[in-house]
């Protein structure tokens, strides 16, 4: 379990990815020292680890949330081999172990490439994929249990300064995105924490180019920095995926009240029979259980609901793997 400094920590990346430990520790009142220390047992023992992203809206790429059955035995292997490719994050083993789930990205208008590939591998007995239309919690809006740690004023003095986005009409927010900014988003996948040097190297521009292209990506909310870790460190242990059937005339409202619940790390509205999406952070059974027949049976617009349990996670929203080493302190 962490304690009360290493949540603070947590919160704080989560405010800024790339805030420098030296003003962490001056916000959280401790040594510089200490700071990086903790730092580095949350990297080994929790699986801390920040990545940048690009906003699904400004990136070109539409998500799809798959569903793949399969027979026993299989889905191990099946799952490694999703969790490989670069258009795929949050692959996890669910239902015991006889079903993967993951979110593919993929060009907007198409369908997910590596469908026709998943169909012809031998122990798939069934494929889903929905289209992932809204996010009501998820992406840049944190799971609530990691952000209450830090009071009002210490998170103030932690958010970033960043310069007024230029360009701000409708065309300039779809286009944010030329090929370097691709590769430089790619990189902060792995790390991003990873210093300007090794941006540079990744996207081929200069040092100055990178960090005032970074900060204009991030100050037009295209590229946002999420934090990775175990969140059985958070008391959790058990998880599950939420799949509701909502009326359309209906589903914002739910959608909207349920990214209140503190429950849930991620609430998407999608396509398909079940339209509404969420995981659910428990600490035991008997709390999902509440949860399920409390607080949601409480909602009689919720037509239908299917949970599944979460047995593994073999990938978070980072890219697998480190190409890009060494933190930036």
């Amino acid at each position: 379990m962490l304690d009360d400094l290493e949540r603070g920590i947590v919160h704080a990346l989560h405010l800024d990815g790339r805030a420098p430990f030296s003003r962490i520790a001056e916000v959280l009142g401790v040594s510089t020292q200490t700071v990086a220390r903790r730092y580095r047992r949350l990297r080994a023992e929790a699986g801390l680890r920040v990545v940048g992203l690009a906003d699904r809206d400004r990136s070109g790429d539409t998500q799809w949330v798959v569903r793949i059955g399969t027979t026993p035995g299989s889905s191990q292997a099946l799952a490694h081999a999703l969790a490989r490719r670069s258009d795929t994050s949050w692959v996890k083993l669910t239902s015991a172990g006889t079903e993967v789930f993951a979110v593919v990205h993929a060009p907007h208008a198409e369908q997910p490439v590596l469908l026709g590939e998943v169909l012809r591998r031998s122990g798939v007995t069934a494929v889903s994929a929905q289209c992932v239309l809204h996010t009501y919690l998820g992406g840049p809006t944190a799971w609530h249990g990691r952000l209450a740690a830090l009071d009002d004023r210490q998170q103030q003095e932690l958010r970033p300064v960043l310069p007024e986005p230029s360009g701000r009409s409708a065309a300039g927010r779809s286009a944010a995105f030329t090929p370097a900014d691709r590769a430089l988003v790619d990189a902060l996948g792995h790390d991003g924490r990873a210093s300007y040097a090794q941006l540079a190297t990744a996207t081929g521009w200069s040092q100055a180019t990178v960090a005032r292209r970074l900060a204009e990506l991030r100050a037009r909310k295209a590229v946002f920095f999420d934090v990775e870790v175990d969140t059985a460190a958070y008391g959790v242990t058990t998880r599950a995926l939420l799949w509701m059937a909502v009326p359309p005339a209906h589903l914002d409202r739910v959608g909207s009240a349920l990214a209140g619940h503190e429950e849930l790390a991620v609430v998407v509205a999608t396509t398909g029979t079940t339209n509404l999406l969420a995981q659910a952070l428990c600490p035991d059974p008997t709390a999902l259980h509440h949860y399920l027949t409390r607080r949601l049976g409480a909602l009689g617009e919720i037509r239908a609901l299917e949970s599944a349990p979460v047995l593994r996670t073999l990938k978070a929203a980072g890219h697998l793997g480190r190409p890009v080493r060494a933190p930036r302190p």
